[in-house]
């Protein structure tokens, strides 16, 4: 189901006043039926298996705020979406290389990374994707040369639709293209934009996250107005959200009330595995498959699916 137009605008107010609050901290318990976004869960079923792959959507996973879990939903995402039999690659676009570590991969050790395809007329982007440990998702991995690019770019004709030029070769091998931003609203993140059919937002449950969701829905709009008019926002993902904290539901409720459907049902609980699997490098639905955070993206992965 496509996102309506209307639904970029919040329907609330994002004020950091607080609102009444509940007359103690414990979290209560959720009535049956009803998940922690306080809507009634839906059921999604197992997405039917695929006659043929491609052309792939490509999805922003974004937000300039740092630390709400980009990188995470990314791995874990496209991990979900493979189970489903989805292709999927992952994109690397962040200097830092958050993405490229969480896979295991030394970005330090790179002799071709995404800038280099970018970059260099010789260098073609399937000589630089790699295969991960599950099946059906590649990457396509980053280090801090990346962050040179940014300058270089400046001067190019068409420099906000780089990115989009790079991934055309390969466009139609994939179902899906993640491609994990970094955390700032700067070129590398205009030209993600610029490419993506979607944006996804991890939004972390706390009210410093609440602040910089006006300005990114602004930058969307742009983006969509003067660049790429198929842009739309996927979904809001809620994350590191603890049920057990006041302060975790009320910024869940005071989401919902301003987003309305385009949060997603799913909910990525705050929860010491995700850590776990940066260590081992691998995505939660195989370091720990019968965790409540695999479950809940593939519940992710079911819902994009969908939409």
């Amino acid at each position: 189901m496509s996102t309506p137009e209307h639904a970029f605008a919040p329907r609330a107010d994002l004020s950091l006043a607080p609102h009444a609050a509940p007359v103690d901290d414990v979290a209560t318990e959720q009535v049956d039926g009803i998940g922690p976004t306080g809507r009634p869960r839906r059921h999604i079923p197992d997405p039917p298996p695929l006659l043929h792959h491609g052309p792939a959507k490509i999805l922003a996973v974004c937000n300039q705020k740092g630390g709400v879990g980009k990188t995470t939903t990314t791995i874990n995402l496209g991990a979900a979406l493979a189970e489903y039999g989805r292709r999927v690659l992952l994109v690397d676009f962040d200097p830092q290389g958050a993405l490229s570590v969480g896979l295991g991969v030394h970005p330090h050790q790179l002799e071709t990374t995404i800038y280099n395809v970018i970059m260099e007329n010789d260098t073609a982007v399937p000589d630089v994707i790699r295969k991960t440990m599950v099946e059906d998702m590649d990457l396509l991995p980053s280090n801090i040369d990346l962050s040179a690019a940014e300058i270089q770019l400046v001067s190019e004709v068409g420099r906000e639709h780089t990115l989009v030029r790079t991934l055309r070769p390969v466009i139609d091998h994939y179902d899906y293209v993640l491609v994990d931003c970094q955390p700032s609203l700067g070129l590398l993140t205009v030209n993600a934009l610029a490419a993506a059919d979607g944006v996804l937002i991890p939004l972390e449950c706390e009210f410093f996250s609440l602040r910089g969701v006006a300005l990114l829905i602004d930058t969307i709009e742009k983006v969509k107005e003067r660049l790429n008019p198929k842009l739309n926002i996927t979904g809001i993902l809620a994350t590191m959200y603890d049920p057990r904290t006041l302060h975790s539901r009320e910024v869940m409720a005071r989401v919902v009330e301003a987003f309305g459907e385009i949060v997603f049902d799913s909910v990525i609980n705050r929860t010491v595995r995700f850590p776990e699997t940066t260590v081992a490098g691998e995505p939660i639905t195989r370091w720990a498959p019968r965790s409540a955070g695999a479950n809940a993206y593939r519940g992710l992965a079911r819902e994009v699916i969908a939409r």
